[in-house]
């Protein structure tokens, strides 16, 4: 995705270091070689494999020493899942105090050699946790916590201030164009809702359709693809564990999520997948003449064909959604003016039988073009984003977080964070088309209608073919007409 500008207007300075899909790769999960024993410390291994652990002990397993660095797997794990069972913040608060304790660092008389040993390690931890769940730091306990552990390990050398310096600026900066990008949302949101309003005062002198705005497929298939990568690069990983969190019975508080937004980015992400379903439906529903709508249609199928071709899943499936509501679908004279060849592929394409077995064998190709990919275009794989999450949370329902030993069942949580971090390494990616802030000020904005609105207009067009649809018109016009 392009990092130095905004489909929002602003700047993007979210830095991807080190490559997320370089540490990444579905083989590294769960290859962990610490220890060969059946069990060490509270850890529980089967063929060299970590499967479960006390809480403790898988804490104690994050934190670093002079001798030892987890494995970068594990920490994204491990940060992934730990909010299950405890929040952010007192997991960093444990951190801090097995770090400072353990080394002895709050010893006025510690080694400054220790410290310039301790701090490298400590730092690289930090700056992975900062770097990869920045959102955690909105917490004001959590920068506190921070801060704190930070003086410490920096007051060993010069380098490690102005690594710790580096780091805090890299997190301000994430957290500030977090704050921009949700200003920018509620500004896009407020901008759809008035003008729907203006649409329902002066009903089609001001509304303007898709075709004079872009009249080509291609075109409008780059643009839903710069808004699909610009939304998705804000789902922070946790958003997904946090959507589903449940209370873990070991903990006698609240839930670990009552006190802030669970998962406010993927809420706002499947909300642009609704936007654009039913956009695609009014853009077709809203013409008068049959000639129109069916020129509609075979545009968006083009689009959508076009989305196919770049990878972009989840704006396929958005089109392919909104063409079959039942107000579009129903008009049989509109679509018998339309070449439908290339639509029934698509269907095929994203076939939910099976368990969508023909669009996951697509998924599965595209990310082996990704792999492979010498450019930019060819690295895309924007994911049908309701079938991911449906797949997590069904990971999730099926497998315990806990062992009846009272254990975190961590092989669970290998699993969660290998489908998580293939996300993540998908989001990275920078969109290599040229943006038209025109073409997607509209789609962002443009008015649609509501459920209702649509069947008006479909009938309107195509007029009611049976006794439900009769009284259905009815009923609409007769609630439209009390309100007026």
């Amino acid at each position: 995705m392009d990092r130095n500008k905004s489909d929002f207007g602003f700047e993007d300075n979210m830095p991807q270091t080190p490559p997320f899909s370089s540490v990444f790769s579905t083989s590294s999960y769960n290859k962990n070689l610490y220890q060969p024993e059946e069990s060490y410390s509270g850890l529980y291994y089967h063929e060299d494999s970590l499967v479960s652990g006390s809480l403790e002990a898988l804490i104690q397993h994050l934190v670093p020493n002079m001798d030892y660095y987890p494995d970068r797997t594990y920490i994204f794990t491990f940060l992934l899942s730990s909010r299950v069972f405890i929040r952010p913040h007192e997991l960093m608060s444990k951190v801090c105090h097995l770090c400072v304790d353990h080394q002895r660092l709050a010893d006025p008389q510690a080694d400054k050699m220790r410290i310039r040993k301790l701090a490298p390690q400590m730092v690289q931890l930090l700056s992975e946790w900062t770097e990869t769940f920045p959102y955690d730091f909105r917490d004001e306990r959590m920068m506190r916590s921070l801060k704190e552990l930070t003086q410490r390990l920096a007051t060993g050398d010069e380098l490690y201030r102005k690594a710790v310096q580096q780091m805090t600026q890299a997190l301000i900066r994430k957290l500030t164009t977090l704050s921009q990008y949700e200003e920018a949302l509620a500004k896009i949101n407020a901008t759809a809702t008035d003008r729907l309003t203006v649409l329902k005062t002066k009903p089609q002198s001001i509304q303007r359709d898709v075709l004079t705005i872009c009249n080509d497929p291609f075109t409008l298939a780059q643009q839903l693809t710069h808004i699909e990568l610009e939304r998705l690069s804000y789902i922070g990983p946790e958003e997904f564990v946090q959507a589903f969190a449940q209370k873990d019975p070991l903990d006698n508080n609240k839930s670990c999520f009552s006190d802030h937004k669970k998962a406010s980015n993927l809420e706002a992400y499947v909300a642009w997948f609704n936007r654009l379903s039913y956009l695609v439906a009014t853009e077709i529903c809203m013409p008068v003449k049959k000639k129109q709508r069916a020129r509609v249609i075979e545009f968006f199928i083009d689009v959508a064909r076009e989305c196919f071709n770049i990878g972009n899943f989840n704006s396929l499936m958005a089109i392919i959604s909104g063409m079959n509501m039942s107000p579009v679908s129903r008009l049989k004279k509109t679509w018998a003016k339309v070449k439908t060849a290339k639509f029934d592929i698509l269907e095929h394409q994203m076939d939910p039988s099976s368990n969508f077995y023909n669009y996951r064998t697509a998924l599965r190709g595209a990310t082996q073009r990704s792999i492979t990919a010498h450019s930019s275009r060819e690295k895309i794989v924007i994911p049908f984003f309701s079938l991911l999450i449906k797949d997590i949370y069904f990971l999730n329902e099926g497998c315990a977080n806990r062992l009846p030993n009272g254990q975190v069942n961590f092989e669970k949580f290998w699993q969660m964070a290998k489908q998580v971090g293939e996300f993540m390494t998908w989001r990275e990616v920078e969109c290599p088309f040229e943006r038209d802030r025109k073409i997607i000020q509209y789609l962002l904005t443009a008015p649609i209608f509501s459920e209702d609105a649509l069947y008006l207009a479909s009938y309107e067009s195509e007029g009611p073919e049976n006794n439900m649809e009769k009284d259905r018109w009815k009923s609409m016009r007769s609630a439209l007409l009390s309100r007026v």
